[in-house]
């Protein structure tokens, strides 16, 4: 009998090791982001390494869809753990209760620029608008700042410009109609939108990189608002394109987890090691969108350095995302009219 029950005693030990083995080893996150090379990116520098670290699988998913995210979200069937976020909705959807608050004993928020951190929200990258330009359309004459979008004299040809109610656009037209920087907000979305109808016949709208890219490349925009990525890209592509960085309006995409998210604990461990000094730095050597982790600085490519906007701090704008948070609605009701009329 006493063999029998220490028999018992040894099965039913090995099995709960099993089992708890087999529960570790079927951890997961699903991950959600935009696609293309940027979610290539974030698997690589990210997803890759993190498994490897610690068996917890990460299932890509996306495109990322806010409508999505509410509409699991108020169900209660979360089917998304991680998901990558403009700054402004990350914001909107904490407010909104859409959101778990993060956990920073494992997130290092003390290592994070303030401007991409929230207590629902940590910076997946940051990027700038910046005026990009053909060289071959336009020659000698080199832009220097947003104004030389609307001077259709000294630089002919289309101005391609982003098609979406977001931070960028307004504040572009504003800062070349000779507002100040530090006057930008709240916006003057009057004077705004008349400096806009004075190009409004020679604007072309992308609403994702490749098409700007293709826009710029290929000549059918003389001018423009871009990623800065995108037109790195296309330079070690060898474009015949130039790029300004004076003003260069800075934005950020955040990673955040919907409310009742099922992996919750293991999503936590994922932004530690994405918002990590290492994680960042992998992700913007890949990219050129730059770390959001103030420690990735030094272990970036020498030769990359040059080209995010970490080196042009000194004549940055950085976009409201709270304002944005706020009023974004609304103003994408008025912008969506305008688009029309």
């Amino acid at each position: 009998m006493l063999l029998s029950k220490r028999v018992t005693a040894v099965l039913s030990a090995s099995l709960l090791t099993l089992a708890c083995q087999a529960a570790q080893a079927a951890e997961s996150v699903n991950f959600v982001s935009w696609g293309g090379t940027t979610q290539d990116a974030q698997k690589e520098a990210w997803a890759v390494p993190f498994t490897k670290a610690t068996d917890i699988k990460v299932v890509q998913d996306g495109p990322t869809d806010y409508g999505k995210l509410k509409a699991m979200v108020e169900s209660g069937n979360v089917q998304w753990d991680v998901v990558d976020v403009e700054a402004d909705f990350a914001l909107r959807a904490a407010s909104e209760g859409l959101l778990e608050p993060l956990d920073f004993t494992q997130i290092k928020r003390d290592r994070i620029d303030p401007r991409f951190v929230s207590d629902h929200g940590v910076g997946s990258f940051f990027f700038s608008f910046v005026l990009g330009y053909n060289e071959g359309k336009l020659g000698a004459s080199k832009p220097t700042d947003w104004t030389a979008l609307f001077d259709t004299k000294t630089y002919p040809g289309k101005r391609a410009l982003y098609k979406w109610p977001s931070p960028g656009v307004l504040e572009l037209a504003l800062l070349a109609d000779g507002v100040a920087p530090d006057k930008l907000y709240p916006l003057d979305l009057d004077r705004a939108f008349k400096k806009l109808d004075t190009i409004k016949k020679d604007i072309v709208w992308w609403g994702g990189g490749a098409q700007s890219q293709q826009l710029l490349a290929s000549g059918e925009a003389s001018l423009g608002q871009f990623w800065n990525g995108r037109v790195y890209a296309l330079q070690q592509d060898g474009a015949p394109v130039g790029v300004s960085w004076k003003q260069n309006l800075v934005m950020a995409d955040f990673l955040v987890i919907p409310k009742g998210a099922k992996n919750k604990d293991a999503a936590m461990k994922f932004l530690a090691n994405a918002s990590s000094a290492e994680g960042q730095a992998e992700f913007a050597n890949k990219t050129a969108y730059a770390p959001v982790n103030v420690d990735s600085v030094a272990r970036l490519d020498k030769a990359l350095a040059p080209n995010l906007p970490t080196a042009y701090a000194q004549d940055q704008v950085t976009l409201d995302f709270a304002y944005w948070a706020k009023n974004g609605q609304a103003i994408a009701a008025r912008w969506n009219e305008w688009l029309v009329k």
